[in-house]
């Protein structure tokens, strides 16, 4: 056997968490593309970056390894699972006015291509089909460094208050 080993490092996820109510979504994104906040832990971890951000869409790159790998030698779907969870909660994020959080409620995701290490880098795109005051909607896909298409998702988030 050969050992691989990859180190990963993050910042105080709380820097985020407590500026996040004195913002709108689109705002908060924004400072964390800005370097003004922190990006969460898990997107270090999972190699993905918010890229782009506007009002109802977002955009992620995702650099799949072998870390990610499962029993059967391909990338596990929870990492794309997870990729488009984020991408259809930001896209709602955008959204949201100042003191409005989010979360998911359900999330349906279609695999039609299987993803290996050189797979990438992955392009993850969500979109709001319906924002709303309650419950909101969006729809995500996922490309390959060729342009292929590799899974899609549609979801259901629910919207609230925060302090």
């Amino acid at each position: 056997m050969s050992e691989r080993k990859r180190v990963v490092a993050w910042d105080d996820p709380a820097i985020g968490a407590a500026a996040m109510p004195g913002m709108s979504g689109l705002e908060y994104l924004h400072s964390m593309m800005g370097k003004k906040l922190p990006p969460p832990p898990m997107g270090e971890l999972l190699n993905m970056t918010l890229v782009d951000a506007a009002l109802g869409t977002v955009t992620f790159t995702c650099h799949p390894d072998e870390s990610h790998y499962n029993p059967i030698g391909s990338v596990h779907g929870g990492l794309l699972c997870t990729l488009l969870d984020s991408a259809l909660g930001c896209a709602v994020q955008t959204t949201l006015p100042q003191g409005q959080g989010y979360t998911s409620i359900e999330i349906k995701v279609n695999y039609l291509r299987s993803v290996q290490a050189d797979s990438g880098p992955l392009t993850c795109v969500g979109v709001v089909s319906k924002p709303g005051n309650r419950v909101a909607f969006a729809d995500g896909t996922v490309t390959d460094a060729k342009g292929k298409l590799v899974a899609t998702a549609t979801g259901s988030l629910l919207v609230f208050a925060i302090d």
